[in-house]
């Protein structure tokens, strides 16, 4: 699932709440400590083979350093050089911040190649359990879905469950960008549904990007269905904490400062994305305009002006969405503070009439994707209110058609 959208929820927040003096006691005697895997991870493999490389007799520089500086050395590079970075470096490249777009994308399509083929020869791994057998061919299958017709992925660690980002349109060229930030059970094998294929992040990006051509056509736009942080898995104690989010609101950060150009960044976040959108929204770029938050469980901050963004806080729930039954709250940690959608936090709320429940808010035809579209291409004065009495145009006219060309 790529949101809140299993149950009983409503009582396992409730459970949740009421386990916090087990959850202290247990942080304070190390029962909840992380165990990662041994040794390097592929992404970690092929950085560190990256520190030790060259091109035409010179070291190549730090992969963390900044965009701005591995920009200019792609830069002074040949197409060849950087396509043999690309190809020697896959991982390397693919998930680095300041490299072009579109090497990124052929160095992961590479990558994806090369875990294709490890996860097709575990399929027939004696060693491996049926079941252990069966999910090799999942993921087999999956990366050969991404590789398929030339699609755009920006990011991709097959480590664990795994992270992943895909672009639609032209990044390059765009005047607005519109970055789909989902929620919990999002990874590899959830990234793209063909059951309720609106609930998943392709899905919603997919969506998104059509609403927003057809709402304005002459509007060059790219949508980016970001999965490349470590989501919760499920309704357990990660989804009533930031920890997850407060790693997630790093690598979007990092996302949003290494995109090329200087086109405006709407948000969309969904559900526990929200939460990642909120703990992010203080330190994001001034380039980003727009944080529209659906189906949100709190974004860890009493009141819109909490936030500390200069960008425009946008929110929406659907009547039947059960999220609104969670107790709106933080407490030792846990919860994620106020409901955005209330009056007293300040957003300005947008109907979602249509959407029906938690999962549907990309549904073509709904009310919520029409308005994440105008919003997507700065027709601020055509987006529905929640409300009639509701002002959440208010103090938009001089940026209606902001971006617009």
């Amino acid at each position: 699932m790529t949101s809140f959208d299993t149950s009983p929820q409503l009582n396992v927040w409730r459970a949740l709440l009421a386990l916090a003096v087990v959850f202290v006691m247990l942080a304070t005697t190390g029962w909840t400590a992380v165990h990662s895997r041994p040794g390097a991870t592929p992404l970690d493999a092929s950085r560190a083979a990256w520190k030790h490389g060259r091109i035409a007799g010179h070291e190549l520089p730090d992969p963390e350093a900044s965009p701005a500086l591995l920009a200019r050395f792609f830069g002074s590079l040949g197409a060849d050089q950087r396509s043999r970075l690309a190809h020697r470096y896959p991982l390397a490249v693919g998930n680095m911040n300041g490299a072009p777009v579109r090497l990124r994308y052929e160095a992961n399509r590479i990558a994806l190649d090369q875990q294709r083929k490890v996860e097709r020869a575990r399929m027939h791994d004696d060693r491996l359990s049926p079941v252990g057998q069966r999910e090799a061919g999942r993921l087999m299958h999956r990366f050969e879905a991404l590789m398929a017709g030339g699609r755009q992925i920006l990011a991709f660690d097959p480590e664990g469950s795994g992270r992943i980002a895909e672009v639609l349109g032209d990044l390059d060229a765009a005047r607005r960008v519109s970055v789909v930030v989902p929620g919990v059970d999002t990874d590899l094998l959830t990234f793209q549904r063909t059951y309720r294929m609106y609930s998943a992040p392709v899905g919603m990006a997919t969506s998104l990007y059509a609403a927003e051509r057809a709402a304005s056509p002459s509007t060059r736009t790219a949508v980016i269905a970001w999965a490349d942080y470590t989501s919760p898995d499920g309704l357990g104690m990660e989804a009533a904490t930031a920890m997850r989010a407060e790693e997630g609101a790093v690598r979007l950060d990092a996302l949003l400062r290494a995109l090329p150009g200087r086109a405006p960044v709407q948000l969309y976040c969904h559900s526990y994305g929200s939460v990642v959108c909120g703990v992010a929204a203080h330190a994001l770029p001034s380039r980003v305009s727009d944080i529209a938050v659906a189906g949100s469980p709190g974004m860890r901050s009493g009141t819109a002006a909490g936030l500390r963004t200069t960008a425009r806080v946008w929110a929406m729930r659907d009547a039947d969405d059960w999220i609104q039954d969670v107790p709106y709250l933080e407490v030792g940690g846990l919860g994620h503070g106020a409901d955005p959608v209330s009056r007293g936090f300040g957003a300005r709320v947008l109907s979602a009439q249509g959407a029906k429940g938690h999962a549907g808010y990309f549904e073509p035809g709904t009310d919520s994707l029409r308005n994440f579209a105008e919003i997507g291409v700065g027709a601020y004065d055509t987006v529905r209110c929640a409300h009639d009495t509701d002002m959440c145009r208010a103090g938009l006219s001089g940026t209606m058609t902001a971006g617009r060309a």
